[in-house]
Parts: structure tokens; sequence; C-alpha cells
């Protein structure tokens, strides 16, 4: 009988381990979710100054392929070419 009641006693001891360990990985997994959310709001922001970043380069490119000599008029225009069928595309979007 005292067998049985050592037994039973252990039993819940380790159940209480047990449940402390389980709420204290629950805890650290909400945790870790919200790190994973913030660096995945981080990483889409990045990109996007990337992408604002980038097309600036680009711009800036352009101004000074426009300013500069005349052996470059050639890549000049057709960047500006390129800009104008993209802005003629935006316009037929604009009109369907």
């Amino acid at each position: 009988m005292e067998n049985l009641l050592e037994a039973i006693e252990k039993l819940e001891n380790r159940i209480e381990i047990l449940v402390s360990n389980y709420e204290f990985l629950k805890k650290e997994n909400e945790i870790l979710l919200q790190n994973v959310s913030s660096l995945q709001k981080e990483i889409l922001d990045q990109k996007q100054s990337i992408v604002n970043q980038k097309k600036a380069y680009d711009l800036l490119k352009i101004a000074k392929t426009i300013e500069g000599s005349s052996s470059e008029t050639k890549n000049t225009k057709l960047k500006l070419n390129a800009l104008i069928r993209e802005i003629d595309k935006c316009i037929i979007q604009l009109q369907e």
C-alpha cells in the first residue's frame, strides 16, 4: 500500500513538472512567434526600402546620363523611350 502511495506521489510530482514545463514552453512559443512576426515586418520594410532606393538610383543614373556627354545620348534615348512606353501603358490601363 505504501509503495502505491509513493508511486502516486511520484506521478503527481512528474505531472506538476510536465505542466510547469508546458506552461513555460507555451509562453516561450508566444514570444518567439511575436519575434518572427516582428522580423517579418522588418524584412518587408527593408525590401520596400531597397525597391525605393533602386528606383531613386535608376532615376539618378538617368539624370546623370542626360547630363553626361554626347557619347551617352543613345543610352539616354533608350531609357527615355522605355519610360515613355511605361507611361503609355499606365495611361492605357487608366483608360480601361
